[in-house]
């Protein structure tokens, strides 16, 4: 007991001296985890993380916060590393969340030449490359594709598809072209064989392109070969004129039609440029030669290729002639040669006349061959000829066979019928001194080409004169309008009563309809129509409402027109809401206007895109999409061929007291 008692204040002070040795162990651990909250945090807005917090505990530094990114969130961790032992931090800091990262702009462009197909761009992921490399590989299976696509993965847009599908079809008829895809736009730049098969190409593309698809062709078609490279030009009573008119490029053109004009042209001339000029110096003998002319005052200068005939009018100073000639033969480029004629007077001669070969084109078709040929071979071969030339059952032919006649009648004689087949109404003489055509030609370019077909088969020193008249051809009877036309005649059909609709609704009203028929009839006589059905509202009600009452008014007229059998599969429906007033919104008789159906021909507008994959990698600017020749310009009312476009209302209806709110009256 006594033992026991003696043992109680030791163990008191022990407990007490434990007591105080937990009290000083926390005292400590909590300074310890201040001076390390403390020096973190200093370390944090030292590197500019004020939005971290920290927490110590014990050994432990929790971290928590909401980083601006991910990067800055390892920043963070890896400073406050760097101050304690990277394995006592604990990372609990959120990132904050980022938007949906935009779409990147898909586009693709596809060349195509003699070497092959490449196709350069970036696709969304989900377009099957492989497919898409077989239908090129199927378009020409002698050539390789190359294919240098991107992918990422992101949805197609709206048209990227359709677009895509397009551009294949066109590449198929292509041979030489770069077909440029983005979503809901095609663009085409292409070489043509002949001004006829860009017209061709043109109205086929058109007729293919789908719904809604903006389309911008750029077709050039190449400078035309001329042989032989001819110029003919005559100076008479009536002034200078051109025959026909050939130059390799611009500047040689505008250097001869200044020559012409300072050797007294009269009127516009157009001179052809093209392929094949004898030398680079034609424009420099053809300018001489018309000066040369001009000197002499009358007559005629005929450039075939490299041979030069200069024919003076009859009466014309011998002098004079000898002077002008042999300044001339010394002037040309060395590679021309001069053949120069001064007529002889004309001898005295009996009552009869020269001898002669006439043969006549009437309107209707029928040709009359007379006069004088050297036998009945030549005469069979003229019947022959121009019974090929002008139908068997139009010719009669009426020659006699003569002696006497000129050792080269018989090629004067063919030159001249195959030179009056040219024309739609006219006459040949042929006479041992000339070969005269006179007629109406529905083609421009007629006496350019009949210059250079006589002065091909006759040659040297053969003289002939030309009187040709271009008329333009009558338009078929059963010719469509043009789409200019059509739109014209659609807007003038609303003239006398608008297509209007029900308070509020979609609905046609009864009156309307035969607006509507008036307007089918028209749509039945335009072919190859690319046309936009605008729906339009006032601006009372809310803006999306009229929009969607808007839309669904112009997919109403859309389905009205397919009933009444009008192919409308190049139309669009599209609704443009308060967007487009033409008259103010603050009077009933305004808001009348307002409200309305318009129809308008799709027009590709020119735009300036990012650059494309190419651009960017060949280091070239993109340019604005252009229109081809005489239908470059676009409207400002024109579809653009945007996605929303493409939405059709299923059924032309809306909610009728929601649409109310949009407009109450029609």
């Amino acid at each position: 007991m006594t033992r026991l008692s003696s043992l109680l204040p030791v163990g008191a002070t022990f407990g007490v001296a434990a007591a105080l040795c937990l009290v000083a162990a926390g005292f400590a651990a909590s300074a310890l985890e201040d001076s390390t909250e403390i020096g973190i945090r200093h370390t944090l807005d030292e590197n500019g993380f004020p939005w971290a917090e920290v927490q110590a505990n014990g050994l432990r530094v929790v971290l928590s916060g909401t980083a601006p990114d991910e990067a800055a969130r390892f920043a963070a961790i890896t400073a406050v590393g760097r101050e304690i032992d990277a394995a006592r931090v604990f990372d609990q800091m959120s990132v904050t969340p980022t938007d949906d990262l935009a779409p990147p702009r898909f586009s693709l462009e596809v060349l195509r030449n003699d070497s092959g197909i490449s196709i350069i761009g970036l696709v969304p992921a989900a377009t099957d490359r492989r497919d898409l490399v077989d239908d090129l590989e199927d378009i020409d299976k002698d050539s390789k594709v190359a294919d240098l696509l991107e992918s990422a993965d992101f949805p197609a847009p709206k048209g990227w598809t359709s677009a895509l599908d397009f551009a294949v079809t066109a590449l198929a008829e292509l041979p030489r072209s770069k077909v440029s895809v983005s979503a809901g736009q095609v663009e085409i730049t292409a070489i043509a064989d002949s001004r006829e098969a860009k017209k061709t190409l043109e109205t086929r593309l058109t007729r293919a392109a789908p719904p809604g698809l903006r389309l911008a062709l750029d077709i050039a078609a190449p400078r035309p070969v001329i042989t032989p490279f001819t110029l003919r030009y005559i100076i008479d009573q009536d002034g200078g004129r051109f025959d026909a008119c050939s130059a390799d490029d611009e500047d040689a053109r505008a250097r001869i039609l200044a020559a012409a004009r300072a050797a007294g042209l009269t009127g516009d001339a157009a001179c052809t440029i093209g392929m094949g000029v004898p030398s680079p110096n034609w424009a420099e003998a053809a300018g001489l030669s018309m000066g040369a002319l001009a000197e002499l005052g009358a007559g005629s200068v005929t450039i075939s290729d490299a041979d030069i005939t200069l024919v003076a009018a009859e009466g014309t100073n011998t002098g004079l002639f000898d002077h002008v000639v042999g300044e001339l033969e010394v002037a040309l480029p060395g590679v021309f040669s001069l053949h120069a004629v001064l007529p002889a007077p004309p001898e005295k001669t009996a009552a009869a006349g020269p001898p002669e070969f006439v043969a006549t084109l009437s309107p209707e078709g029928l040709v009359q061959l007379r006069g004088r040929l050297t036998d009945d071979t030549l005469r069979n071969m003229a019947d022959s000829y121009a019974r090929a030339r002008f139908g068997s059952e139009n010719v009669y032919t009426a020659a006699r066979v003569a002696e006497g006649l000129p050792q080269d009648w018989p090629v004067r004689v063919l030159a001249g019928i195959e030179a009056l087949s040219k024309l739609v109404n006219g006459s040949l003489t042929v006479t041992p001194d000339s070969l005269d055509l006179r007629g109406i030609t529905h083609q421009e370019d007629a006496s350019a080409v009949i210059a250079r077909l006589l002065s091909d088969k006759l040659g040297e020193a053969e003289d002939f004169n030309l009187d040709i008249t271009y008329r333009e051809p009558p338009a078929p009877v059963d010719a469509p309008p043009s789409p200019e036309e059509c739109e014209t005649r659609l807007s003038v059909a609303q003239q006398d009563g608008k297509i209007s609709f029900e308070p509020g609704s979609a609905t046609i009203a009864a009156d309307s309809l035969p607006i509507l028929d008036r307007i089918a009839a028209i749509l039945a006589d335009c072919q190859d129509l690319r046309l936009e059905i605008q729906g339009h509202t006032d601006s009372q009600g809310r803006e999306e409402m009229n929009q969607q009452l808007s839309q669904a008014r112009a997919q109403s007229v859309l389905n009205e027109l397919r009933a009444r059998r009008v192919l409308t599969s190049s139309f669009v429906a599209t609704g443009y809401g308060e967007t487009r007033p033409i008259a103010s919104n603050d009077t009933e008789e305004g808001r009348e206007d307002n409200r309305r159906i318009e129809f308008k021909l799709i027009r590709p507008k020119p735009t300036v895109d990012e650059p494309t994959t190419l651009e960017r990698m060949s280091g070239q600017t993109p340019v604005a999409a252009q229109d081809s020749d005489e239908d470059a310009q676009a409207d400002p009312d024109a579809h653009e061929g945007d996605g929303a476009a493409m939405d059709d209302v299923a059924d032309g209806t809306e909610d009728s007291t929601e649409a109310g709110t949009g407009e109450e009256t029609e």
